[in-house]
């Protein structure tokens, strides 16, 4: 079983109301069992919302409580991420995950490389909250990208 960002697939859970639809993946859950998650969603978050990064660290940081994941107005939704990033392990965890093909930079599906909380498109090394919960579960996370250069 593979978890697969939902944006990636199709579905309209961007932060703008869009998605990020690669092919690709669309046909990997058609035919295998996947299971397709927006973590942001899950923990409550609306489409569309403000654009979110992780201020003062990674993903890691933020489930530690030394980072906040904050919206470009300042509103910190460091909750919401958490929820979300508990509640896609839960569902992993239950289906018997152990891949995760997630959205490259985000702040909760982030794999290597996010958003360094400057809001001026600046990556840092790292990954997003759900990224770093489900790897220290022990479930492989891919970046979209790492996933279409195997």
């Amino acid at each position: 079983m593979k978890i697969i960002s939902a944006c990636l697939c199709g579905i309209d859970c961007k932060y703008n109301g869009g998605n990020n639809y690669e092919a690709r993946f669309k046909k990997l859950a058609e035919n295998e069992p996947c299971l397709l998650v927006c973590p942001e969603t899950i923990g409550g978050l609306p489409v569309p919302r403000y654009p979110c990064e992780i201020l003062g660290g990674t993903g890691k940081d933020v489930i530690a409580g030394f980072a906040k994941v904050i919206d470009k107005n300042g509103h910190d939704l460091t909750d919401n991420f958490l929820e979300g990033a508990y509640q896609t392990l839960i569902l992993a965890k239950s289906k018997g995950a152990s891949c995760a093909i997630l959205k490259s930079r985000s702040p909760s599906c982030g794999s290597g490389k996010i958003y360094n909380g400057t809001f001026k498109s600046e990556l840092t090394k790292g990954d997003g909250v759900t990224a770093a919960l489900l790897r220290m579960h022990g479930i492989k996370v891919l970046s979209n990208e790492d996933y279409l250069k195997e």
